[in-house]
């Protein structure tokens, strides 16, 4: 027996593929065209509920995996999450000093601002962690989160997530530092 498939616009037939493209097709209601994404998504809510896991997907940028005591000790995830030493290694070439204190992501902005690729590149890999850390060191109540997929995220006092490595990524990605201003954001909450 030969199996064989038909283009989109045909269906198969004893002698081969028919062209469908010139037969009439009954007109869909838009009713018909919102089906298939309910129970798509009726589906994936689903599965969702059905299969353990990570419920924030994969880590992106930065992941931390160690024991499960090390996840809850603040003092060492802090320490370890802190160490943003391609950040520090640029700013120190730049005459800036990163002291992990809010007036610093100002300073920081400022050498930013005539950015070029590598300056975002850097900003990418360290920026977030670098912000983190310094709301984690300097705001009543913050401290280092780790997301079951080992995404780290810094929860404030009032319960609120802030993914700082995914928004710092993203305003690096349009070119721009706001990270004094991201941390005054956090601070007002």
């Amino acid at each position: 027996m030969l199996a064989f498939r038909c283009p989109r616009d045909s269906r198969p037939t004893a002698a081969g593929c028919e062209t469908t493209a010139n037969m009439p097709q009954p007109a869909a209601s838009s009713r018909d065209r919102k089906r298939p994404a309910r129970k798509n998504q009726r589906m994936r809510q689903f599965w969702r509920a059905w299969l353990p896991g990570p419920r924030h997907g994969f880590a992106r940028g930065v992941a931390v995996w160690g024991s499960p005591g090390f996840r809850h000790d603040g003092e060492q995830l802090a320490d370890v999450l802190a160490d943003c030493r391609n950040l520090r290694a640029w700013a120190r070439a730049r005459g800036v000093d990163l002291d992990d204190h809010p007036d610093s992501l100002a300073r920081l902005d400022r050498a930013l601002e005539p950015s070029t690729e590598d300056d975002r590149r850097i900003l990418e890999m360290d920026g977030g962690l670098y912000l983190g850390t310094t709301m984690v060191r300097h705001l009543p109540g913050a401290r280092w989160h780790i997301w079951s997929n080992g995404h780290p995220v810094v929860k404030l006092d009032s319960g609120r997530y802030l993914d700082v490595v995914a928004i710092v990524n993203n305003l690096a990605d349009a070119g721009e530092s706001h990270l004094a201003a991201l941390y005054t954001d956090a601070a007002a909450d």
